[in-house]
């Protein structure tokens, strides 16, 4: 974000300001919330994605714009250093949205062998019936993932850190085999948030968020948002959210903007706890294995010190064998009183997860041979994925030093 005097504001300021201004009508400090359907135009024209081509032309209908989702939009686009940002009602929508946009049949995209379970499916098993060629590799192989590139390869998707095991990505490396390749490369950064990582100067094209999570930051809106170039940006906005119909409720949008406004707060706050988290359970006497960026012990610590800003609160653990780690669940979910036992991630409490093995496996690919040893090698027979929120660090550790019990 720039003043008029083009000075490039900070983080906490980007995050307050941009996509704001105060009220023309009532000069409102707040930013008011627009739930009109439709809007009165003094416009001769068509009712057709195609007639957004050629500049602004104002409001006219909910599914093509909206004011409150618009400021969402320049707000994102903002923290993630990006021209533009289309808003979607899901985190899924937004991974649709660049899949359905940028692949046609014959096409070929390469994944990441595990990834959030609602992408990996739709790769696995969508995008094929459409005639798109599917790959899924372990990015963090950067030789496999240059193997996989084909003369057809469109589009390489990455994760990171990967849902819910915390493996990294080299997103710079994987960015120069898709200018190579003629490729564009798009990345799920939810993990990170848009201040986890600079992904524009790591060359990504297209930045992902599943904004329910860090963005909006306190559990109460689902959406969707993938940030990059203005004219990739605009293609999406034409065929995924006029034609599929996507498109994030104002209501949403205006709750969410809300949660941005101190997302470089609580990144810092989240950073800080689940690091103290992290550090405790590497002692805890049931913990066998910690997988968190901000640790020496991560597999990728050098990765993660070089391309991530800020490694935010997400923690996967290990607890032994599956039979233990299903009796440690159903302590935490019969003790725990201030951690929540729920799915999700980046909001103001913590919550935490028992995945095991078979369950995260509808994340992958159904690996085999070298692959899957190098799957278990991260996942185990399962992991805890904790959301370290906003709590005071100490209280977090004594919840769950009641569960590992």
């Amino acid at each position: 974000m720039t003043t008029q005097k083009n000075r490039p504001m900070g983080p906490m300021t980007t995050a307050i300001h941009a996509g704001e201004a105060p009220d023309p009508a009532t000069r409102a400090s707040a930013p008011p919330l627009h739930m009109s359907s439709t809007f009165v135009t003094d416009q001769v024209a068509g009712f057709s994605a195609h007639d957004l081509e050629g500049g602004d032309n104002g409001f006219l209908y909910a599914r093509w714009d909206n004011p409150t989702v618009a400021m969402l939009e320049k707000k994102i686009a903002a923290l993630q250093s990006t021209e533009a940002c289309l808003c979607t009602a899901s985190g899924m929508a937004a991974a649709t949205a660049i899949f359905l946009t940028f692949l046609s049949a014959g096409d070929h995209v390469i994944v990441s062998d595990v990834s959030y379970a609602g992408v990996a499916e739709l790769a696995r098993e969508t995008l094929p019936r459409f005639g798109v060629e599917v790959s899924a590799v372990n990015m963090s192989d950067l030789t496999a993932v240059a193997a996989a590139i084909r003369p057809n390869t469109r589009l390489i998707h990455t994760e990171s850190p990967v849902n819910p095991i915390g493996r990294l990505t080299d997103l710079a490396a994987v960015s120069a085999f898709a200018r190579a390749a003629g490729a564009l490369h798009s990345s799920d950064a939810t993990f990170a948030s848009p201040l986890g990582m600079d992904t524009v100067a790591l060359g990504v094209d297209l930045t992902m968020h599943s904004i329910t999570k860090y963005i909006g930051g306190h559990g109460d809106a689902v959406g969707g948002a993938v940030a990059g170039r203005a004219d990739l940006v605009a293609r999406m906005r034409a065929e995924a959210s006029i034609h599929h119909g996507g498109i994030l409720s104002p209501f949403n949008a205006w709750l969410i903007s809300r949660g941005a406004a101190t997302l470089p707060l609580r990144m810092k706050a989240h950073q800080q706890g689940a690091q103290t988290v992290a550090e405790w359970l590497e002692t805890h006497p049931q913990v066998t294995k910690v997988i968190y960026p901000g640790l020496a012990s991560h597999p990728q610590a050098d990765l993660a010190a070089t391309q991530m800003r800020n490694t935010s609160g997400m923690i996967s653990f290990q607890v032994g064998d599956a039979a233990t780690g299903q009796r440690i669940a159903q302590q935490m979910i019969d003790r725990l009183q201030i951690v929540h036992y729920a799915v999700s991630l980046g909001h103001h409490r913590s919550l935490i997860f028992w995945m095991e093995t078979a369950g995260l496996m509808d994340t992958s690919f159904h690996l085999k041979g070298d692959q899957l040893e190098a799957y278990r090698a991260y996942a185990g027979d399962g992991v805890f994925r904790l959301s370290v929120g906003l709590e005071e660090a100490p209280d977090v550790i004594a919840d769950l030093d009641l569960a590992l019990s």
